[in-house]
């Protein structure tokens, strides 16, 4: 890849539970989501809702991190969570879990609610996503959650979503909205590390002129 350097500065963060630095116990150790003084942050008031969804909504959070940085007025998470259940984003099973998040049902509602066109690439190279990016275009990619441990061998590739915002030559610059310290916010991997995690799916999320 001989792509320019592109990266898009103060794209901003968020993990897809209250804080940051609550990540590594919740993960790691298993604590409870509402022992976490921010739980409520993103708009949620019912606990067992918020340990159920909390966890599920990394794609939610990349894209809050997207609208918030193109100045794109939205509700909190929790309300977002609301509409795209309405939308068919995410579909609840009868074994008690969720089928999501669907991208196709996801692309028409974030392109009628906020104006931000979707294009949905379900098979491409880590290299095409990123060579994608551009002064408009950011993209969520499909990746193993394993990614928190970059130097780790991964048993899998996807099942979560994170954010790319920028790339060089090299590499790609993310933020992984259930990430550890280091590899939380502005992480930036090599191509091949990343593609070890990358499930080789993804979309594109553009504002303006791409």
């Amino acid at each position: 890849m001989n792509e320019p350097t592109l990266r898009h500065a103060g794209v901003p963060y968020y993990t897809q539970w209250g804080s940051p630095e609550w990540v590594r116990p919740i993960v790691e150790r298993d604590a409870d989501p509402c022992d976490d003084p921010g739980w409520q942050r993103s708009g949620f008031s019912d606990r067992e809702r918020y340990r159920f969804w909390a966890k599920r909504l990394c794609g939610l959070t990349c894209l809050e991190s997207a609208l918030d940085y193109w100045r794109i007025e939205h509700a909190p998470r929790a309300a977002l969570l609301d509409e795209a259940l309405r939308h068919g984003v995410y579909r609840l099973r009868d074994d008690g879990g969720v089928d999501g998040l669907i991208y196709r049902p996801f692309g028409e509602w974030v392109r009628e609610a906020f104006g931000v066109r979707v294009d949905v690439l379900p098979q491409a190279s880590l290299e095409e996503m990123a060579g994608r990016l551009d002064a408009h275009t950011l993209a969520i990619i499909s990746v193993s959650p394993e990614i928190r441990y970059p130097d780790e061998p991964n048993q899998r590739q996807g099942g979560h979503l994170v954010l790319l915002h920028g790339r060089d030559a090299g590499g790609v610059w993310f933020h992984n909205p259930s990430g550890i310290e280091p590899h939380q916010a502005d992480v930036y991997l090599p191509f091949a590390t990343m593609t070890r995690f990358y499930a080789g799916r993804g979309m594109t999320l553009s504002r303006g002129e791409s």
